[in-house]
């Protein structure tokens, strides 16, 4: 079944489309971005005081794969319906699967959805899928990260099983909601979201997840836990479980509160779904952005213009993630070319660089993405060099400043996003004497941006000194990056900058 297939009611329902009842970041000052503690100075940097100036560092952009957190092509060890169909079928073991997704070249996170029932078996404690062990092993060997999602509710094994596991299947009402297309009289079952038995156990769930994961360097996010079918804040337009909007929204509302503030240190993202079901959406995306959530569409092509509009203009420091689940499987020979001769899937994926997205999913089928990629490396060539951030040092420029020298540093950034969160700084010279930090503002710089930021050196220091850079990706979690520049950076990704004395060749001054 095509999630997409479940939609096709959604205009049945005019009382959501209340003008100026959505959430729109992008047309309002959004005001809310994570503080710079150790704030920079950002500049404008005039000549107030001329003494003497030269550039001493310039960079070219490099298109090399860089693994930097908060963006890449996110490779599934394990979907809604499961992991590789050849490991569906029996054809190869879920070992083999999850070795042949993480060995692609181009894949950087690897990615869990799974229900409720793969994690947790009994009450009190976690009992993982398989798979959890292989993708985090695998992530762990091969320099990836790892990103997941429980789902609450799944239609794909419906109506056989349900999401829940089965020692709360007693504890909390299944509520029907419609009739399953093909399957004679088996209807979905939703749990009622509002029972105290479910608030109980999914307090728990939370708990357990973010004592095994909360804060571990390999979980690069998870995904709010959400309403509805496999957990996108919906059931097409099928009826919610519940008696009436207010009880939804406040369950929501409660729900996404509890995990926003369990997960402090690792990022959380929010579904854009649109309010199709009545359960609260629209407060639950606002209230998980401005607590620094990221987004999330689990389309690209196939959306509803809202969340294409709330994901281009979301604000610069919230990374994007998307996917389209229609050619999943990634089978060349059901691609069609256009008019132009670009392939759908070449078409959908380039669609991500227009909403500015850091992440693009690739699925579980292994074998055919490197077969599609050899046949077709644009798409993925083009993404690696233009999804997220991609900054540099553009610029360095050395300034006779106050009786001393200052160093500023412009940062250009050739991704289409902007930084997912707040960009720190660091000057030292090779002996550790001297070390100076900073930070920029959330966000910047900009996708297709540049922002400047300078530093006062000890009086008369000059020689070498290495610049680096780290993402604080939550307040108080930093990650290094490398810089994407041709020049050569050293293993911990920083570049080194030649300063120079005072009196030495090259200073400008009265220009």
């Amino acid at each position: 079944m095509r999630r997409r297939d479940l939609l096709k009611g959604a205009a049945l329902f005019p009382a959501l489309a209340l003008a100026g009842d959505s959430t729109r970041f992008g047309h309002r000052d959004p005001g809310f971005g994570p503080a710079a503690g150790q704030r920079l100075n950002q500049g404008p940097f005039e000549i107030g005081q001329d003494q003497g100036w030269q550039t001493v560092l310039f960079t070219t952009p490099s298109e090399r794969l860089l693994g930097n957190p908060g963006l890449g092509l996110v490779g599934y060890s394990w979907e809604e319906s499961g992991p590789s169909l050849a490991a569906r079928a029996g054809r190869e073991t879920l070992e083999q699967h999850v070795e042949k997704i993480s060995s692609l070249s181009f894949v950087d996170v690897l990615y869990i959805r799974c229900d409720w029932r793969n994690v947790q078996s009994r009450p009190g404690r976690l009992d993982l899928d398989p798979v959890w062990a292989l993708t985090l092993d695998a992530a762990k060997r091969k320099g990836l990260r790892v990103a997941f999602r429980i789902q609450m509710s799944n239609t794909s094994f419906q109506p056989e099983q349900v999401a829940l596991p089965p020692f709360l299947r007693e504890r909390i009402p299944l509520v029907k909601i419609g009739r399953i297309p093909g399957t004679g009289t088996g209807e979905y079952r939703e749990p009622r979201y509002d029972h105290p038995e479910f608030q109980k156990a999914f307090a728990e769930l939370n708990d357990l997840l973010a004592a095994e994961f909360e804060g571990n360097p390999l979980i690069e996010w998870m995904d709010l836990m959400q309403y509805g079918f496999w957990g996108e804040g919906h059931t097409s337009d099928f009826p919610s479980p519940f008696a009436d909007y207010l009880t939804a929204e406040k369950t929501f509302v409660n729900m996404t509160a509890r995990q926003l503030d369990t997960w402090k240190k690792t990022p959380v993202a929010v579904n854009t779904q649109p309010d199709i079901s009545s359960v609260g959406n629209r407060t639950v995306i606002d209230m998980a952005v401005r607590a620094g959530a990221w987004m999330r569409s689990d389309s690209i092509i196939v959306e509803e213009p809202i969340q294409i509009d709330e994901l281009a203009n979301r604000p610069p420091w919230t990374a994007a993630i998307l996917e389209d689940g229609y050619f999943r499987q990634y089978q060349t020979e059901k691609l069609k070319p256009d008019a132009a001769g670009i392939n759908v899937m070449e078409n959908y994926m380039l669609h991500v660089l227009d909403v500015r997205a850091n992440y693009w999913s690739l699925w579980t089928e292994a074998d055919n993405l490197k077969h599609y990629n050899e046949m077709y490396p644009r798409g993925f060539e083009r993404l690696h060099t233009s999804l997220g951030y991609r900054l540099r040092p553009s610029w360095v420029w050395q300034r006779k400043r106050y009786d001393t020298f200052e160093v500023i540093v412009c940062v250009s950034n050739r991704g289409v996003a902007g930084v997912p969160g707040v960009l720190w700084l660091h000057l030292e010279s090779p002996d550790g004497k001297i070390s100076l930090s900073g930070a920029l503002d959330a966000g910047h710089p900009h996708g297709g941006g540049l922002r400047q930021a300078s530093f006062l050196l000890p009086k008369g220091y000059s020689g070498r000194v290495n610049l680096s850079a780290q993402l604080e990706i939550r307040p108080g979690v930093k990650r290094a990056i490398v810089w994407a520049c041709e020049q050569p950076v050293h293993p911990d990704g920083s570049i080194t900058i030649e300063l120079k004395g005072e009196h030495e060749h090259g200073w400008r001054k009265g220009v």
